[in-house]
């Protein structure tokens, strides 16, 4: 499912015009984005948390050449699913 049929998704079953589900899906990524970049994290109960983890800096490998090199340390945002996500998976 890509952005479009998220939208189309969300107007059919909220029952709201598709520019409306547009504007609510990306206000909500903007949020979660704004709350990240804060280092704060945002917990949807039942569905699951968006935060932000530190990468530790690594030696990588150069896969043509196979020559090392420094890979520094980042923050890279991560989801952990909720026990509601995950059994509705399962």
């Amino acid at each position: 499912m890509n952005k479009s049929e998220l939208i189309d998704a969300i107007a059919t079953s909220a029952d709201i015009p598709k520019a409306a589900a547009t504007r609510a899906l990306d206000a909500m990524i903007d949020s979660v984005t704004d709350t990240l970049k804060q280092g704060d994290s945002v917990a949807l109960v039942g569905f699951g948390t968006f935060s932000v983890k530190e990468r530790a800096a690594r030696t990588g490998r150069n896969p043509q050449t196979g020559q090392p090199i420094n890979i520094d340390a980042a923050k890279v945002p991560s989801f952990k699913a909720g026990k509601a996500l995950k059994d509705a998976v399962n």
